[in-house]
């Protein structure tokens, strides 16, 4: 195991700066998700880290090493890639132990080494199959086995559940997470999917724009966003987001173009007027007759909780209910924000208040 430490770190393709300046410290068996949309150079970066792609400045260290200009086999990390990349005529022993056979290792070691990658994830009953004999879910249990064997400092992952059905992702976030428990092997972890970032990771890295918005635990960044950006990425149903002006002139909260008034529960000195972005978590809207009056245009049941989506004015709002309130579409409720969990924005800025 071994921490990992990424300063300063740009890629340029060309003329062209996909990374600017990334600086992440990854501590010694953190499990660290790198998160946001594609295009964000989240990939880029963790093959920078596995030595696939060259660094056009700055420096990634390993332990005390850095690694800008040593190989990738000599980096000591292992990869799970997205596509399994299995030798289709192999069997899932042979599979497993080929990188050991790779580096020389005798045929005692490499039995040794697959036997307890195997009994860690479950696999002892298929070693002798083929690849084309497994599930997908079998398939990337193969490839992380694969990675388990080699006993390395940092293990990679780059979106790895991404071909898998909804069911089963579900099931492998479990698998990949209570590995790390186990082994407790340094992880960078890269997903676009936000729901795998904050159910598997000790640090999120929310990325931009070849840029870090904000790192953190994940209810960090969910309880307190550093921006617009990262608010309206972190979480599912996403923030909502309303356009208003504060006022906080013997009065506190925020009026929004069509007069109605959200609560807030504190406000920055001297602010006034300020047009601000007023945030509420789907969840932290509830039915009260003091609320503000919304038009129902959509109801989602998913079972467990009610999705409204209704209009304010000629903006459209998600809430999200426990209880199993009877509404249909044009009914007109009304909506009451928590005020000791609203979120502001500087409405040029999009940066926290």
């Amino acid at each position: 195991m071994s921490s990992v430490q990424i300063r300063d770190v740009r890629k340029s393709f060309g003329g062209f700066e996909v990374l600017h300046g990334v600086s992440i410290p990854i501590e010694d068996g953190a499990f660290v998700v790198l998160v946001g949309p594609s295009g964000c150079g989240k990939t880029t970066l963790l093959r920078m880290l596995a030595g696939l792609e060259n660094i056009t400045s700055g420096t990634i260290s390993i332990g005390d090493r850095v690694v800008n200009n040593v190989q990738p086999k000599e980096r000591d990390i292992a990869m799970v890639f997205q596509n399994y990349a299995l030798y289709p005529h192999m069997t899932v022993a042979d599979n497993m132990g080929f990188s050991l056979k790779l580096r020389g290792a005798r045929a005692d070691e490499i039995s040794k080494g697959v036997n307890r990658a195997a009994e860690i994830l479950a696999l002892t009953p298929l070693l002798d199959r083929y690849p084309r004999q497994l599930s997908g879910g079998q398939r990337q249990r193969v490839a992380m086995g694969r990675a388990i064997v080699r006993d390395p400092q940092v293990f990679l992952f780059d979106e790895p559940l991404s071909n898998l059905d909804a069911k089963l992702r579900v099931a492998m976030r479990t698998e990949i997470k209570e590995l790390h428990q186990r082994l407790k092997t340094t992880t960078v972890y890269v997903t676009h999917d936000q729901i795998e970032a904050m159910t598997m990771a000790d640090k999120i890295v929310v990325m931009h724009d070849g840029i870090v918005e904000q790192m953190g635990s994940p209810l960090e960044l969910y309880d307190r966003p550093e921006n617009r950006f990262v608010a309206g990425f972190i979480g599912s149903p996403a923030m909502n987001f309303l356009e208003g002006k504060l006022v906080s002139n013997g009065q506190l909260y925020v009026e929004t173009a069509n007069g109605s008034r959200l609560p807030i529960a504190a406000a920055p000195t001297a602010s006034d007027g300020k047009p601000i972005v007023y945030g509420v978590r789907p969840e932290h809207l509830e039915m009260a007759d003091d609320g503000i009056e919304a038009e129902v245009v959509v109801v989602e049941p998913t079972g467990a909780e009610i999705q409204v989506v209704a209009r304010i004015g000629t903006q459209n709002i998600i809430a999200v209910f426990r209880e199993r309130h009877m509404v249909i579409p044009g009914e007109k409720i009304h909506l009451r924000p928590r005020p000791d969990l609203a979120h502001l924005f500087d409405k040029v800025t999009g940066q926290r208040l």
